[in-house]
């Protein structure tokens, strides 16, 4: 009499055949590079915009904005803080440094495509292994 559970055990305990491919990565396609570094650029931007919005909220609002422009006005009595420092001042730096980043990063993946696809002349490639499970 065969059960449920003898079949179950009988299945798992024979091997599955699984195929071993060893291939060759010799050519980085440069627009494919280029996009998915933009994508990845955009990513970190957004990222960016919305963590000096959260830090400076947070600053703002344990109110250590103030306290430091209480120091700095104990120094200097012309000099606040809150005319350098203040929530448009610092989202309009935020987004000036995510678009250089999203430049600089844009470039970034289309140089490194280039320099892998050079490089690959020389030492032939990656080599990686995938199976099929």
């Amino acid at each position: 009499m065969s059960t449920v559970a003898d079949k179950l055990a009988k299945k798992s305990s024979s091997k599955t055949s699984s195929k071993q491919v060893r291939l060759r990565l010799v050519y980085v396609d440069f627009w494919s590079a280029v996009k998915l570094s933009f994508l990845a650029a955009v990513a970190l931007a957004i990222v960016t915009v919305v963590a000096s919005f959260l830090v400076y909220m947070v600053l703002s609002t344990t109110g250590l904005l103030g306290k430091m422009n209480d120091l700095f006005t104990a120094f200097d009595d012309n000099f606040k803080l809150t005319d350098y420092v203040n929530l448009v001042q610092v989202m309009a730096f935020s987004s000036i440094v995510a678009i250089l980043n999203l430049i600089v990063i844009t470039v970034l993946g289309a140089v490194i495509a280039g320099i892998y696809n050079l490089m690959v002349k020389v030492t032939g490639g990656l080599l990686v292994g995938f199976t099929s499970n």
